[in-house]
């Protein structure tokens, strides 16, 4: 008989964290699919009874800046699943600003969330795999990770700090036959570029010698919003939906350390 695997996905809601969460499903795993707020748990519940996965999905609220939170909940689906073969850590977001406006704790709430909440929660589930002997850890990580972006400084450096992460965990797990693989998608269209992304205060400062730069910026950003509601609220909606290759990076049997999509 084989052994029923289980995924957890952090981020599930929406974007990439609610595709990875249908992809594992209709590759047969049950999956814990966590996020902060179940109250927006509807996009996620409508597309897995589309796709003829609801049963397999196990909805949870977890927040992973909740630090001292993390072992009891991975406590908690141990002992509703018997094992954790895959952590997917997708949650995050974006503050955007140039780097001389914004503040030390803007960037800090970026790492929080970006960089030490994966770390958080990775460390939660390190014990677990390391008495399993097996087990995957993926990174969402970005292109934004390896080379970066004009306005997107505390984004792309909280990435970066998760590759040099990931990259020495690699190293130091695959003796205990864990693996850890990093995914870098490029530029989708979900919700870290609408709902969440945070300006930085001194996008708006009127004192900021790059106001009128920030001002097209943040208008940019409200007219993206502005379209995606438009887009949700269409009956006809059509978005394409990117290619989630997070299940093959598990599955293969090449063991890369990266890999790209977008």
């Amino acid at each position: 008989m084989s052994i029923q695997k289980i995924a957890v996905v952090t981020g599930s809601s929406s974007g990439i964290g609610l595709l990875t969460t249908i992809e594992f499903a209709r590759n047969g795993y049950q999956v814990v699919a966590t996020m902060r707020d179940l109250g927006r748990a509807g996009r996620l519940e409508e597309t897995a009874q589309k796709a003829g996965v609801r049963d397999r999905l196990d909805l949870r609220r977890l927040d992973v800046t909740e630090f001292d939170s993390l072992p009891g909940a991975i406590d908690d689906i141990v002992r509703a699943h018997g094992r954790i073969d895959v952590l997917v850590n997708n949650a995050g977001f974006s503050v955007a600003g140039f780097g001389e406006d914004l503040t030390l704790g803007e960037i800090r709430l970026q790492f929080e969330t970006n960089f030490f909440g994966n770390v958080a929660m990775t460390k939660a589930v390190l014990p677990v795999m390391r008495q399993q002997k097996s087990g995957h850890i993926v990174q969402v990580a970005s292109v934004a990770g390896r080379l970066g972006q004009p306005l997107l400084g505390a984004y792309s450096s909280s990435k970066f700090a998760l590759e040099g992460f990931s990259e020495s965990l690699r190293i130091e797990t695959h003796s205990l036959g864990i693996r850890v693989v990093l995914v870098e998608p490029g530029a989708f269209d979900t919700d870290i570029w609408t709902r969440n992304v945070v300006i930085g205060q001194g996008a708006i400062d009127p004192n900021s010698p790059n106001k009128e730069r920030s001002q097209r910026f943040t208008e940019f950003v409200k007219q993206s919003a502005k379209t995606v509601a438009t887009r949700e609220r269409s009956p006809n909606s059509s978005c394409a939906s990117p290619t989630i290759p997070i299940p093959s990076s598990v599955t293969s049997s090449a063991q890369t350390p990266r890999s790209k999509s977008g």
